[in-house]
Parts: C-alpha cells; structure tokens; sequence
C-alpha cells in the first residue's frame, strides 16, 4: 500500500529529525546495500567524411546503432555502427542514397530505405550475409521500410500500390502484404513490437485526415483515440505492444503535442505527454513502463531531445546531461531507446565539431543523496517523488536514488536520513 503523503509533511507536528533518528535505529542497515553504478556517458558516433549523421534505431544492448550518413559530395548512406567497429558504410541498391531505420534487437538485421538504380526508394533488409536486399513494392514503384521485429523476420513500413501509398508488413514466407487504410488515400506502418505481433503507424481516413492505428492479424486496422477531436499520428510501440506513443492534437492548444496510449486491458487510452515549454512535441519510441522518448521545442522554438517517465513526466536530455557536453553542445532529438531504457539513440549538434551528429547515450543510473530533482537541496519535493513512486520498478531516473531499480524503503531513507543537506 501506498503512503500516505500528507502524513508525511504535516505541518509543524512532523519533526523530521525525530524521525530520522527513528528511522535510522530501525531501518538503516538497508543502507548499507547502496552502492554506486557506472556513471552515464555520451558518444558522438561521427561522420563519413561528410556534414552530419543521424541515428534512428539501436540494438536491444546498445552495441549496434543504425542511421544515416552523409558522405563528402553530397551523398547519404545508411550506417550500422558497433562498440568495436565503428560506423560502416552498408551500402545502397544501386543509387546514391540510403538509409537505415531500424534494428533487430541482436544487431544482425537492418531495415530502412535506398535508392536503386533508378533512383526509386525502395524498402530494404540487410544482413552480412545477403548484404541490402530490395523487398518490392505493393505494385507501384516505390517503398521504405521503418522498423523491424525483435528476431529480425518481420518488416513493416510503406509501399506504393498501383495509385495509392499504403502500410505494408513483410515476412520472408508471405513477402510484402498490404495492411490497407483506415478508409483514406494513404497510410504508413512506423511501429512494430518486439514479436511483430503489434504494428502502429498513421492514415488518412475517408475525410483526408491523419489518424494514428494500431494493427494486429485479429483485429487488422484500429484507429486510435486521439486527444483532440482530431488527428494522430503512431510512431513507436513498447516490446510487449501495449504501450504507443507518436503524436496527437492536444485539446487545449491544438498544436502536436507527444503522445503516449497505453492499453488499459480493453483499448488504448491516449494521454497529453506535453512539451518542453514551447509549442510542439512528438514521442518516437517508448518500453513497457511507459519511458518515452523524442523531441519538443523549448520557448525559445528550438528542438530538444526529451525523456518522459510517469512518475517524473518531461525532462530535457540535454539539461539533465549537461555535464557530458561541450559548451554549446546539446541533443536534438531522442530516436530510440532499448527495452529497458538505457540506452538512447538519436541526433544532437556537436558544438566541438561544428556539426549535427548521432549521438548514443548511457543513461546507466548513477546512485545520489536523496536529491531527486537535483536542485542542490534534500528537501519536502524530493521526499514526495519519492513517496509518489514508491513500489514502482524498472528504469525510473532519479527517483530511484539507489539505482536498483525498485522504489521502496532504501529510496525513501536515502531522501530522511540527508533531510535538508545542501538547503
């Protein structure tokens, strides 16, 4: 059960040095099992000779980045990039420009799209042993592929029909099979979940507007609520396909504000994940507790990557990671993230080179005093996110002061028994 915050900070009748005293008698051997974790880190994944790079997809272990390169004269090329290898140049399909979206979850698959000989998009699916393969069209001339299985079999994205662009799902068994459109001209499938049960993506309806869908082989294609009356958008879904995020109309403002639908056992509920304190957001990807990923303008109207969790909602990557970079640095957009929420992939503006770059970013928990929204003061707002929080689990940011992550009694002594340091 929950504790009661209130009782907690009542007033002058709560000596909170009574208690700690108490708390420390009774409790303070769970201390000692607080030990510090790797500290985070930030790795600009470079160029190849070009202007700028960006990363799209990373593996379920962080070891392998996937994206898109630009070259010297102009060109782009998907890159797959590994902790040992570096960034490598995966090729095209006869054109000169590629990119990659997304990854399996072991590193060996890549999917995205290229320009073949005639310079046509077309979807593809790389291995290092079959190397770029083109996997079609829909009967048109042209297709991208934007996000794969866990196990690398299942492809989804958008193909050209013979008039129209539709979602498409492609297995090795059935090749690329038409996932249709909520009534409308046009849809793309941008999500799919870790078994490829689940996919997500956008359509047009039959009023020309756009409206996020999820998809399953039971239930084919189910728009989802938006949190206006109109429009949406669904860019990312969980491992276990219950959790959405993209991007909808916010009711209050109109504007596209990051959205996150979570599934409450009968359909997806979408929820306002805001902004950054300008006008726009969108949520790219997210995990199966709900830690979202993407970009949001900030009052001044420029992007910043963001991280959304439930118990601490928005924060700004680059302020929260001040101290991995440069002066002048800072991270665009957050692109990806793996399932348990460490690492994050996506594009930043590397001020040391002068350059937009990928970027892959440890956000391995470091263990702190109890200093929660890290203002230099243990005060009544750290004590509440913690108590707000307690019995949550899984990667949890700050909250969880002693990185293990569970909130519960050790979190909740680590903010008592350093009550006021630093105020």
């Amino acid at each position: 059960m929950r504790p009661n915050a209130w009782s907690w900070t009542n007033g002058a009748r709560f000596n909170r040095r009574a208690l700690v005293m108490v708390v420390w008698l009774a409790l303070g051997w769970l201390l000692g099992a607080t030990t510090s974790l790797n500290a985070q880190t930030l790795t600009w994944l470079g160029t190849l000779g070009g202007t700028g790079s960006v990363a799209y997809g990373v593996s379920g272990d962080g070891a392998v980045v996937v994206g898109s390169v630009g070259l010297a004269g102009n060109q782009n090329r998907a890159f797959r990039w590994t902790q040992n290898g570096g960034m490598e140049d995966i090729g095209t399909l006869g054109g000169n420009w590629s990119a990659a979206y997304d990854v399996s979850s072991d590193g060996s698959v890549v999917v995205g799209s290229a320009f073949n000989s005639s310079m046509r998009h077309r979807a593809f699916r790389w291995t290092m042993q079959t190397y770029m393969q083109d996997l079609g069209t829909l009967g048109g001339n042209s297709s991208e592929a934007y996000s794969v299985s866990a196990d690398g079999s299942v492809v989804v994205g958008r193909a050209a029909t013979s008039s129209q662009q539709h979602a498409f799902r492609w297995t090795a068994g059935t090749g690329m099979v038409d996932l249709g459109t909520l009534n409308g001209r046009y849809s793309e499938a941008l999500g799919i979940s870790g078994n490829g049960r689940v996919i997500v993506g956008g359509s047009l309806n039959h009023l020309d507007e756009m409206w996020a869908f999820w998809w399953t082989i039971g239930t084919r294609m189910q728009p989802l609520y938006p949190l206006a009356a109109c429009c949406g958008e669904a860019k990312g879904v969980s491992n276990n396909g219950l959790v959405i995020v993209g991007r909808s109309h916010s009711a209050q403002t109109e504007q596209w504000h990051a959205c996150l639908w979570g599934w409450d056992g009968a359909t997806f509920q979408p929820h306002d994940l805001g902004t950054l304190g300008g006008n726009e957001s969108e949520a790219l990807a997210c995990t199966n507790n709900q830690i979202a990923v993407g970009w949001s303008h900030i009052p001044s109207g420029q992007r910043r990557a963001f991280r959304w969790t439930p118990t601490g909602g928005m924060e700004d990557l680059t302020a929260v990671y001040q101290s991995l970079l440069s002066a002048g640095s800072y991270l665009e957009a957050a692109r990806d993230l793996t399932p348990d929420g460490r690492y994050i992939v996506g594009q930043g503006y590397n001020a040391a080179r002068g350059r937009t770059e990928a970027f892959l970013l440890d956000t391995q928990c470091t263990s702190h005093n109890g200093d929660v929204d890290n203002n230099g003061c243990v005060d009544d707002a750290d004590l509440l996110a913690v108590l707000f929080a307690f019995g949550n689990t899984g990667q949890l940011g700050r909250v969880d002061t002693n990185c293990d992550q569970v909130v519960d009694d050790a979190d909740l002594l680590q903010v008592l028994f350093n009550f006021g340091s630093g105020c």
